[in-house]
């Protein structure tokens, strides 16, 4: 079964984005990794799939599955990579699109450098909105900020959980270079006290408006940049009284700016195009392609 696919980044944070528009794809678990597998298949950090809007007042649906191949909320990077994708693949003309996620409704409009600004939204707090178990937990104040211990193995970290859609746990660290991602960013991911699983970032303040980012993705480890763990990071600094807005975030694949004035948060950044292609999935590994459903613009 041949399947045809975009390879796309947005600041190194890579994707495999697949038009569900002009025909139907369901893929399997186990197909989707196949797709993001560096090895066998494509490489990803993350599966995009774009398909019809199901709601009103939304121009398309925005489904996003992680390297593991579960589905996730939201993707800062992917959503500014969708639109570049629907202008260049012709399924729309629209420079500003509302599309509607897991996470909620986002609103990505390409700009006249050809960066793209994503609405993303209003951040969340409160631990259920996580979520997060603060059961007999005590935080500590810290600006408007609270941190909240999270217990390892050697030792106590203290986080600020910021939600954008998805769940992030952000730390402030005095080198990130030196941070120990790799070998903290599994057991934070999979804490007990997060039911859901979730995002782990470290962040170093470089000056008010500028920092520098390194994100442990769950279901996807550590990755190049990350859109969402960028707002995540600017508005928990922010909170803790460390940054101003807005923020440069500077990740291993490239600079993001985020705008937060305690309402919506806004993200503007890179999106290319790699390549376009054609896989041909084994047959233990290919998914069912219906007959087009859609061959309108939005």
């Amino acid at each position: 079964m041949k399947l045809r696919f975009t390879k796309m980044h947005g600041a190194g944070n890579d994707f495999v984005v697949i038009d569900g528009v002009r025909q139907s794809v369901c893929l399997s678990q186990a197909q989707r990794r196949f797709l993001a597998d560096r090895h066998v298949g494509i490489g990803a950090d993350q599966l995009l799939l774009v398909e019809p809007a199901r709601g009103v007042g939304v121009d398309f649906r925005y489904r996003i599955f992680n390297a593991d191949g579960g589905e996730v909320e939201q993707c800062g990077n992917g959503a500014r990579c969708f639109v570049r994708f629907v202008r260049e693949q012709g399924l729309t003309d629209k420079r500003a699109i509302r599309v509607e996620t897991m996470g909620g409704v986002i609103e990505p409009r390409l700009e006249g450098d050809g960066r793209v600004t994503v609405e993303m939204g209003v951040p969340a707090f409160d631990p259920a909105s996580i979520p997060f178990d603060a059961g007999g937990l005590q935080p500590q104040p810290l600006g408007e900020d609270l941190l909240w211990p999270i217990d390892l193995d050697d030792g106590r970290r203290w986080v600020s959980l910021v939600s954008m859609g998805n769940p992030h746990a952000v730390q402030v660290v005095d080198d990130v270079g030196r941070a120990p991602v790799r070998r903290d960013g599994p057991s934070i991911e999979s804490a007990a006290r997060f039911p859901r699983r979730v995002n782990a970032g470290w962040l170093q303040v470089l000056a008010p408006s500028r920092i520098r980012l390194r994100v442990w993705e769950r279901g996807a480890g550590e990755t190049l940049a990350c859109g969402t763990g960028a707002c995540a990071a600017a508005v928990a600094g922010i909170r803790r009284g460390l940054l101003r807005s807005p923020v440069d975030v500077e990740m291993r694949g490239g600079t993001l700016a985020i705008a937060w004035d305690g309402a919506g948060v806004r993200m503007t950044g890179p999106a290319e195009t790699v390549f376009d292609g054609e896989i041909e999935l084994p047959a233990d590994a290919s998914p069912v392609i219906l007959v087009p459903s859609f061959t309108g613009h939005a």
